[in-house]
């Protein structure tokens, strides 16, 4: 462990990094990784893991402070149990004194953990509020568990992290849909030159020329911004549209 003035550079150190996480561009995995060492840093844990939910709620192993972690929580996985998965599934902390006692709970990670050397594990929900989003695990060597200051150092550590990748994923949110949004502007616009276009051709009201465009979409089945891009761009013409259209008026 480091000493007392090396530790606090290292939490102060952490947490700046985690924080830049709301202001700035940041590489998740790096993130991740970054957490797990640190926790192993700065507590009793001799090692670390974290797996974070995909889009459809299924764990992913993203970061792991030795090889051996990252292979004992992609058996966690594979076999369906152990402490990280409960702590996501719960919600809450799951603390395992001495794993060689919880052979019942989980026949077989605990065997395997234990053949890795490790003899006991804290599993920490990142969660926010209601939403859980993944869960770290920390392993020790010895039976015992981590001192109450190093449990809520990691715990600070964790929720910090959870806050950045919500924010993340919310700003992700917000531009997909000022994107799609703003898509659907464009489209409406171009739609309505396209309908000019029918209209001047065709000598037609535009609900007639709105008719033309909606009559070649579902005739071709293509999308009618499409339709209305590739007639505004000069790719098709709008005699190839009025040709084929016995529609009667209509309103957009």
């Amino acid at each position: 462990m480091p000493s007392s003035t090396d530790r606090e550079s290292e939490l102060l150190q952490a947490l700046v990094e985690l924080a830049d996480t709301l202001v700035d561009d940041y590489d998740i995995a790096d993130l991740l990784h970054m957490l797990v060492i640190r926790c192993v840093d700065l507590t009793g844990a001799v090692a670390a893991g974290l797996m974070l939910a995909n889009q459809r709620g299924g764990l992913q192993v993203l970061a792991s402070s030795t090889e051996q972690t990252r292979l004992l929580e992609l058996f966690q996985l594979q076999v369906d149990e152990g402490p990280c998965l409960e702590a996501f599934g719960s919600g809450e902390t799951v603390i395992v004194e001495d794993l060689s006692t919880e052979a019942q709970r989980w026949p077989r990670f605990t065997p395997e953990a234990l053949a890795q050397g490790f003899r006991s594990v804290q599993a920490l929900p990142l969660r926010l509020r209601k939403q859980t989003i993944g869960a770290l695990n920390l392993f020790g060597d010895q039976v015992g568990v981590l001192a109450p200051h190093d449990l809520k150092l990691a715990r600070a550590l964790a929720d910090t992290a959870t806050i950045g990748i919500l924010h993340e994923r919310a700003i992700r949110r917000a531009e997909v849909l000022t994107e799609q949004l703003q898509t659907a502007l464009n489209n409406r616009i171009t739609i309505e030159q396209a309908k000019g276009i029918i209209a001047h051709a065709g000598d037609l009201e535009m609900g007639q020329a709105f008719e033309v465009l909606r009559d070649h979409s579902r005739r071709t089945n293509t999308r009618l911004s499409a339709i209305a891009h590739d007639l505004v761009t000069g790719t098709i013409r709008a005699a190839d549209l009025l040709s084929g259209s016995t529609s009667s008026p209509g309103t957009p």
